[in-house]
């Protein structure tokens, strides 16, 4: 447990590392007219906060930034939520005065707002992004080593493919897996198949198939859907502006995340409702260990229609971002929320 001094040091280095992009000293919090601590008791509890694991000192003479512990404790206990101006707010309110008569055409103005307001990149799913979920599957043989896979989601979109079979692999063991694919996966939404497959699947099919891996692997490439889905980025570039990617193989180790629409899909899956941060190594992909990820749904009816994003460095003005999302999620729930009556 943190003093409330410790707690007050604490957050005036964050609040200044957010701004300033540099590691803050004893001597320039002490000269803040809100500090009233001299600067060698400033000191003292900067490295009790450096030996508790809140602050990191990232050369021997300068002052201390924030560790992903530190910046974890600044969101849950200290960051001031809500905190959005008014000319934000009037951005966004003046968004969703513009007439649009397509879905695609509001989550792309989502994203775009985000990403001018934030300076960082935003990440918009839509509402067929997760409400879209299988509703049949089938393999039609074609010849002994070809079949064209048909997928049949509840909005009812039909992809089919041509997939290949391996010579040694009969149709009746195909058969036999698409049978347990339809029993355990009906229902199941599309950007989740693929978790589901290896362990739902892959586990009753393991129980009697010698050429489990094998099988379950046609059946990953049987499922593999078009990036039809309804996702919008924009302000990729944003991460060159910030000085922690000077590194120009961290920055491209990023954009090539960002390219992987795929692998978005499925990190959001695993997101809890609501407002979710997400801060350096707490993310899934290490290519955004240098990151936050700061997420929030927004519903319509007691049905979640679609998630928005906003990333950046761990140096995020958490306040203002959270602010915006909430703010932003609210309103898209509302306007969506027309069209799922």
């Amino acid at each position: 447990m943190l003093t409330e001094r410790q707690r007050m040091i604490l957050n005036v280095i964050i609040d200044d590392y957010i701004r300033s992009a540099e590691p803050i000293g004893s001597r320039s919090i002490s000269k803040r007219s809100d500090v009233s601590f001299s600067p060698a008791t400033i000191r003292n509890e900067m490295a009790d906060l450096e030996e508790l694991g809140f602050l990191e000192q990232p050369h021997t003479s300068a002052g201390r930034i924030p560790s992903i512990k530190g910046y974890r404790y600044y969101v849950d206990h200290l960051v001031r939520l809500g905190e959005v101006n008014d000319q934000d707010v009037q951005k966004v309110r003046s968004f969703f005065t513009e007439k649009m008569n397509q879905m695609e055409q509001i989550i792309q103005h989502a994203a775009s707002i985000l990403s001018n307001l934030t300076n960082y990149t935003s990440i918009v799913l839509g509402p067929e992004t997760f409400a879209n979920s299988l509703k049949h599957f089938q393999l039609v043989p074609i010849s002994d080593d070809t079949a064209v896979a048909i997928i049949v989601t509840s909005t009812g979109h039909v992809e089919n493919r041509t997939i290949s079979i391996p010579a040694d692999m009969s149709m009746d063991e195909m058969q036999q897996a698409v049978n347990i694919l339809n029993a355990k996966l009906i229902g199941v939404p599309m950007v989740r198949l693929k978790s589901k497959l290896y362990s739902e699947v892959g586990q009753e099919l393991g129980r009697y198939a010698d050429q489990c891996e094998r099988l379950l692997g046609v059946l990953d490439d049987a499922l593999k859907s078009e990036d039809d889905h309804r996702l919008f980025l924009s302000g990729a570039t944003n991460m060159l502006t910030q000085p922690e990617f000077k590194d120009v193989d961290k920055v491209k180790t990023v954009l090539d995340l960002l390219d992987e629409t795929p692998t978005i899909m499925q990190m959001f899956s695993s997101l809890p409702s609501g407002i979710a941060v997400r801060i350096g190594t707490e993310n899934t992909h290490e290519a955004i260990n240098n990151c936050s990820l700061i997420t929030a749904t927004y519903s319509a009816h007691g049905q979640q229609l679609g998630t928005i994003g906003i990333l950046g460095p761990t140096r995020m003005d958490y306040g203002k971002v959270i602010g915006l999302l909430d703010l932003l999620s609210k309103d898209m729930a509302v306007l969506l929320g027309r069209w799922y009556k």
